[in-house]
């Protein structure tokens, strides 16, 4: 009788241990890709994105040959109307945290995968892959409507384009990630969306109002104003385009520390 206990404990502890452990990471970011589609807010902020950036390169065209301008890059039509589109994706990536706090849901997340941080890059990472390709059909697009009313005041040289259109991808993604490191942090839509617009927009435009060297100084170093510089790639930034994506990339990943701190303290 021991004897066939034994074996029979044996094959169970042998099925236990061959049996399937979870989905690891794929499993994870597969579970998030489908969260995030099944979702309205995605589908509203990626065509609200597309409008703007039609609207806005258009009409960025027009403006630049009613006033005479330089002949400037083509691409600097798609970059600029960045200071706009971003807010599409940055309440994407805000939706993929605060919607699942919002319904409690969270909960539910965290048991499938209890591993906290593999539950915040898997957000992470499909929030920047979704704004890096978001951004550069924007960036696309935005060039192909702008040249247009341009009328010969720009110029399309490959390189830049391709540059100017990589970069908005990188930029894009970089500020998603920054974006779900704030709402870890702060768990609902509102104080993640107003610190997100404080960090990103406003304290920059506070800072050059004020004006004065310092302030300035201090302005260069903000995603918005390092990646600005990273994205034109005109060679007017105060630092090589290297050290403005560094910027960037020290900004998302301080976002993505807070937030998993907070993750780890107060859990769900």
């Amino acid at each position: 009788m021991s004897a066939v206990t034994a074996d029979v404990s044996d094959d169970r502890g042998g099925r236990a241990a061959s049996g399937p452990t979870g989905g690891g990471f794929a499993g994870a970011f597969a579970s998030e890709w489908t969260k995030l589609w099944t979702l309205r807010t995605p589908y509203v902020c990626l065509l609200v994105g597309l409008v703007v950036t039609s609207v806005f390169t258009f009409y960025y065209g027009s403006i630049a040959r009613i006033n005479d301008k330089p002949v400037q890059p083509v691409g600097n039509a798609s970059v600029s109307s960045v200071v706009l589109t971003q807010f599409a994706l940055v309440i994407l990536a805000m939706t993929t945290v605060t919607s699942e706090y919002a319904t409690s849901s969270v909960r539910t997340s965290l048991l499938w995968v209890p591993v906290r941080a593999r539950v915040q890059l898997a957000k992470a990472l499909l929030s920047a892959l979704v704004g890096f390709v978001t951004a550069m059909v924007w960036a696309v697009l935005g060039i192909a409507l702008a040249w247009v009313p341009f009328r010969g005041h720009a110029e399309f040289e490959l390189p830049k384009v391709a540059y100017q259109a990589v970069a908005m991808g990188v930029y894009a993604a970089l500020i998603c990630v920054l974006t779900v490191g704030v709402s870890f942090a702060l768990r609902t839509a509102p104080g993640a969306m107003a610190m997100v617009f404080f960090l990103v927009t406003a304290l920059p435009g506070m800072l050059v109002g004020l004006g004065g060297p310092v302030l300035l100084a201090v302005n260069d170093y903000l995603p918005q104003t390092a990646g600005g510089y990273f994205m034109l790639g005109d060679g007017k930034a105060p630092f090589p385009d290297a050290v403005s994506l560094l910027i960037l990339l020290v900004w998302a990943v301080a976002a993505q520390v807070a937030g998993l701190l907070v993750l780890r303290r107060r859990d769900a």
